[in-house]
C-alpha cells in the first residue's frame, strides 16, 4: 500500500472564501446568468422596498448608452455612518457583505416591515457580478458617494454638503455588468419593462420611469386603478363574469398571522383565449408561483365548491377538483408576508407554508359572500366549472377502458383512491401499518392512494423476475400500480397503470433511507419504465419540528426541517428575530408513525407545501448506473463497497 504524502491533503489545502468570492466564483448558484437582469432587479427591489414602506413616490430606471444601468428612487437613502458593531460605513457594508441590509429587522422600530429581499445577497451579488458600481445617497442634507470595481472599493466614501435648499433624498445606483459573468450584457427589454409595468401596478400612486439613452425614449408607468386595470388590458378574451377582487390584511392580536400580512387580488374567469397569472410578495415576481398561489386556488375552489353545493347545482356522477375551478381563471396576486422564505436566490417561488392559509383565510369569505350576493354570475361560473370537470373525467374514463377488463385483485390493505383520471392520482407506498395509518386519515381521499408495507422490502437486485411475487410486498406493489415487472429492453404494457405518481414514502431516518434504497433498487430492476416514463417519485418528510414562540409583531410558529442543515437555518433566523435558540422548542420525528394526520398532509401530502422529488437517472446512463447500484446491492460486491466508503466515506453525515 502507497502512503500518499501528507501534502495532498493537509490544512492548507483549505480554501476560506471571503467577501464576494463565493459569488464570483459561482455565479449561477445566486443570479440567473443568462443575461443581468436580475442583478439590476436587485437594485430595483430595493428602490420598490422603499416606496412600500411609504417612503417614495417614483422610480427611474435609466439605459445608458455605455451599457451600464442605473436606478433611481426618491427614498430615505442608504445611511452612510459607521455601523455600531462592524466600524465601517453602512453603505459600503451593503454592497460588499452577502448577509447586511435592514430588511432582517423585524422587530419594533425596524427599516423594512415587509420587503421581499430576506435571502441577504441582493445588491452585494450586483457589486459583485459588475465590473464598475457607483452609489449616491441623498440624505441628511449630504450627498455620500462611493465607487466599487470588480466588487471593490476604488473610491472611498465622499460626503459632500448640499446647497441651501436642495431636498434631493433617495439613492442612485449604476452598475456596469461584467461581461465574463453572463452569457449575454444584453437586457431583454421585454422582460425589463413588464417588470416595471407591474411594480407600478402593484404600487398604485407610484411612478415607474424607462429611459433609454440609446433610443432617446422614455416612458412612464403610473396606475391608480390597480390591479383591476392591469388585468383588463391584459386579457384578449371578454370576461364570463365581472371581475372577482380583493384586498385584506391582519389586524392586532392574530393567533397565527402578524399584523399587516395579506393579499391583494384580482381574478377573471373567460371561456377561451390566453390566460394572465402574475404573483408577488411584496412585490418581488414569483414566476413559478408558489404557496401564496395555492392559497387563491384553494380560496377559489372551495368558495365555488361550496356556492355549487348550496344551490344543488352538481351533476349525479360529478365531482369537483381544484383544477376545474382554476381551468379559465386568469389573475394578479399580490401577497404581503412578513418573512417569506423563497425557493433559490432568484426567488422564483414562494416556500412560506403559511402564506397558503394566510390567503386561501382572505379569498374565500369574500368569494362566498360576492357568489351568493350575484347569483347570477355564481351559476355562470359553475357551468364553467362543472363542464370543465366533466371534460376531465370523460379523459380519464377513455384511459380506464384501455386497461381491459382482465383487473387482477387489489391488495386488501390498499387503501385506494377514489379518481380514475390517472394524470391526478398518486400512491403512496408507506413504511409500517403506524405512518400508513397516518397518510390514510391526513390524505386527499379522491386522488391519494396509500399502500402500507410491513418491514424492510426484500433486497430485489439479484432476484430473478419469476420469483419476485414469492414476496408478499412486492407482489402487492405490482398488483397495486398496475404494472407487471420488466426489464430495461422491454416494452411493457403501461395502459394499466393506475396512477401517474409512485411515491416512495420512508422515515426521515437511516432506516428510512435503506428502505427507500431498498425500493428505489427494486424499480429500477424490475421496474424501469416506470423511472424512464418520470412516474416514480421520492417523498421527503421533515426530520425535526421547531416550535418558535412569538416575539414582537412576529406570532408563535411551527417550522419543519429536512435534516440538520435546515434545522440550523431555522434557528438562525429564529435567533435574527430576537428569539434566542435556547427558547425554541426542538422536536425529532422518530418516524413518520408520531406524525398526526395534519402535521402528515401539511407537510408531505399535501402538493402545495410537500416535497416531492422526482426519480430519474441523474445524467447517468442506464448501464452506468446499474454498475453502480451493482456495487452498492450486489452480495458479492463487498469489496467494491468498500472502495466506494474508502472514496467518499468524508462526505456523508452520520446519524447516529
Amino acid at each position: 500500500m502507497v502512503n500518499k504524502p501528507p501534502s495532498d491533503y493537509s490544512e492548507a489545502s483549505i480554501r476560506v472564501l471571503k467577501g464576494l468570492e463565493p459569488v464570483k466564483q459561482r455565479p449561477g448558484m445566486y443570479t440567473r446568468t443568462d443575461n443581468p437582469l436580475h442583478i439590476i432587479q436587485e437594485v430595483l427591489d430595493n428602490a420598490a422596498d422603499e416606496a412600500l414602506a411609504g417612503h417614495g413616490k417614483k422610480i427611474k430606471v435609466t439605459l445608458h448608452r455605455d451599457g451600464s444601468v442605473s436606478v433611481e428612487d426618491d427614498g430615505r437613502g442608504i445611511p452612510f455612518g459607521l455601523h455600531p458593531e462592524e466600524n465601517a460605513p453602512v453603505i459600503e457594508l451593503v454592497f460588499t457583505r452577502l448577509h447586511a441590509g435592514g430588511k432582517f429587522d423585524k422587530g419594533q422600530g425596524g427599516a423594512y416591515s415587509f420587503s421581499g429581499g430576506l435571502h441577504g445577497v441582493g445588491v452585494s451579488v450586483t457589486n459583485a457580478l459588475s465590473s464598475r458600481l457607483e452609489v449616491s445617497s441623498y440624505r441628511e442634507s449630504r450627498v455620500a458617494r462611493l465607487v466599487f470595481e470588480a466588487g471593490e472599493v476604488t473610491q472611498p466614501l465622499l460626503l459632500t454638503e448640499r446647497a441651501p435648499g436642495d431636498r434631493k433624498q433617495g439613492t442612485t445606483v449604476r452598475a456596469w455588468p461584467a461581461a465574463k459573468y453572463f452569457d449575454s450584457l444584453v437586457l431583454p427589454i421585454a422582460e425589463l419593462t413588464h417588470l416595471l409595468r407591474s411594480k407600478a401596478v402593484l404600487m398604485p400612486g407610484v411612478s415607474v420611469t424607462l429611459a433609454n439613452e440609446t433610443t432617446q425614449t422614455s416612458q412612464t408607468w403610473i396606475f391608480k386603478g390597480g390591479l383591476r386595470d392591469y388585468v383588463q388590458q391584459s386579457l384578449s378574451a371578454e370576461p364570463l363574469i365581472p371581475l372577482f377582487e380583493g384586498e385584506a390584511s391582519v389586524g392586532s392580536g392574530h393567533d397565527t398571522f402578524a399584523p399587516g400580512e395579506g393579499a391583494a387580488w384580482c381574478v377573471a374567469f373567460t371561456e377561451d383565449g390566453p390566460l394572465v397569472r402574475e404573483s408577488y410578495v411584496n412585490l418581488i415576481p414569483t414566476s413559478a408561483g408558489g404557496t401564496h398561489d395555492s392559497g387563491l386556488r384553494e380560496g377559489l375552489f372551495q368558495a365555488v365548491k361550496g356556492f355549487i353545493e348550496l344551490h344543488a347545482l352538481l351533476p349525479k356522477g360529478v365531482k369537483l377538483l381544484p383544477e376545474d375551478v382554476f381551468a379559465r381563471a386568469s389573475y394578479v396576486l399580490s401577497a404581503k408576508v412578513l418573512d417569506p422564505q423563497f425557493q433559490g436566490q432568484i426567488k422564483e417561488r414562494l416556500n412560506s407554508r403559511d402564506a397558503l392559509r394566510l390567503v386561501a383565510s382572505f379569498v374565500r369569505p369574500a368569494l362566498e359572500l360576492w357568489l351568493n350576493q350575484h347569483v347570477e354570475h355564481g351559476k355562470k361560473l359553475a357551468e364553467l366549472v362543472i363542464k370543465a370537470a366533466q371534460t376531465r373525467q370523460k379523459a380519464g374514463q377513455k384511459v380506464e377502458k384501455r386497461k381491459g377488463c382482465g383487473v387482477a385483485v387489489l391488495p386488501g390493505k390498499l387503501t385506494d383512491c377514489e379518481s380514475r383520471d390517472l394524470a391526478h392520482n398518486e400512491v403512496f407506498l408507506v413504511e409500517g401499518d403506524s405512518a400508513g395509518g397516518s397518510a390514510k386519515m391526513g390524505r386527499n381521499k379522491e386522488c391519494q392512494a396509500v399502500l402500507p408495507l410491513r418491514g424492510k422490502v426484500l433486497n430485489t437486485w439479484e432476484v430473478e423476475r419469476e420469483r419476485l411475487f414469492a414476496n408478499n410486498e412486492i407482489h402487492d406493489i405490482a398488483v397495486a400500480i398496475g404494472v407487471d415487472p420488466h426489464g430495461p429492453n422491454d416494452q411493457p404494457d403501461l395502459g394499466g397503470l393506475r396512477y401517474g405518481k409512485v411515491c416512495i414514502l420512508s422515515d426521515a431516518d437511516v432506516d428510512g433511507s435503506h428502505i427507500q434504497v431498498l425500493l428505489l433498487t427494486l424499480f429500477f430492476r424490475h421496474f424501469p419504465k416506470l423511472i424512464e416514463a418520470g412516474h416514480l417519485y421520492v417523498a421527503r418528510p421533515p426530520l425535526f419540528r421547531v416550535d418558535v414562540p412569538a416575539r414582537g409583531k412576529k406570532p408563535a410558529r411551527k417550522e419543519y426541517a429536512l435534516d440538520e442543515g435546515e434545522l440550523h437555518t431555522i434557528l438562525d433566523k429564529a435567533s435574527k428575530d430576537g428569539v434566542p435558540r435556547e427558547k425554541c422548542q426542538i422536536s425529532r420525528f422518530k418516524g413518520l408513525g408520531e406524525m398526526n394526520a395534519v402535521q402528515l398532509w401539511d407537510t408531505t401530502l399535501n402538493p402545495d407545501t410537500r416535497r416531492l422529488l422526482p426519480v430519474s437517472l441523474g445524467g447517468l446512463d442506464f448501464s452506468a448506473t446499474a454498475d453502480l447500484l451493482s456495487k452498492l446491492m450486489g452480495k458479492g460486491e463487498a469489496a467494491a463497497r468498500r472502495e466506494l466508503m474508502e472514496l467518499h466515506g468524508d462526505s456523508v453525515e452520520l446519524d447516529l
